[in-house]
């Protein structure tokens, strides 16, 4: 067998909140994986509502994995909402013309943190926040609400505003070693057929395969 298709909207019958959102995203700066989900009763196709002040002049990218478990809610904060910060006032009174474009910041001018990087087989929590530019590495835990501010390892398991290690996953040379094999780049008839280790926790069985 070889699993549900990536190319359905609505993986599975009876869970119309569910949505594999690679197929609903149409913005070519937000970039989704095979089988990563969104889940929310609320317009689960519409995932592009959570992705705010991402302006198409600014050219940073959302980038999410695969086999990626978003909860309802999970926000992301792209660099359009930086302010200037090297003056006075943060205030943007370009924005209202009238004069006050005048001051119109140079675009060197305005912090910019980069693309957000989700890795893979992630799991993000009920209303977890990114801010610009973060890096969230394969196989990371992030818990529901958390304010992510800064980088997470790969396997971490993150809570709490800002978030933090709560612990990892694995010790860190299981974590090379899950790196290394990479199971959600395995082609899906492969991943069908050792479900079972991919779900269990014998590292060694499933680097055999």
């Amino acid at each position: 067998m070889s699993g549900p298709s990536p190319d359905n909207k609505h993986p599975m019958e009876g869970f119309p909140q569910v949505c594999f959102i690679k197929n609903t995203v149409s913005n070519p700066d937000i970039i989704i994986g095979d089988y990563t989900y969104y889940d929310d009763p609320v317009d689960s196709e519409d995932f592009e509502r959570n992705v705010l002040y991402h302006f198409p002049f600014i050219g940073d990218k959302l980038v999410i994995g695969k086999f990626c478990a978003l909860a309802r809610g999970v926000k992301f904060i792209m660099n359009g909402a930086n302010h200037k910060l090297s003056g006075i006032s943060t205030y943007p009174f370009q924005i209202f013309g009238n004069g006050w474009e005048k001051v119109m910041p140079a675009a060197e001018d305005l912090p910019y943190k980069g693309d957000t990087v989700i890795g893979n087989d992630v799991w993000i929590g009920y209303e977890a926040l990114f801010m610009p530019g973060v890096k969230v590495g394969n196989g990371a835990i992030v818990s529901s609400k958390s304010v992510v501010t800064g980088d997470v390892p790969a396997y971490a398991i993150v809570g709490g505003n800002p978030a933090k290690v709560i612990r990892y996953r694995f010790d860190s040379e299981t974590i090379a070693r899950l790196e290394q094999i990479a199971w959600w780049n395995w082609p899906v008839e492969k991943i069908s057929a050792h479900l079972a280790l991919i779900t269990a926790g014998d590292v060694d069985a499933l680097a055999a395969c």
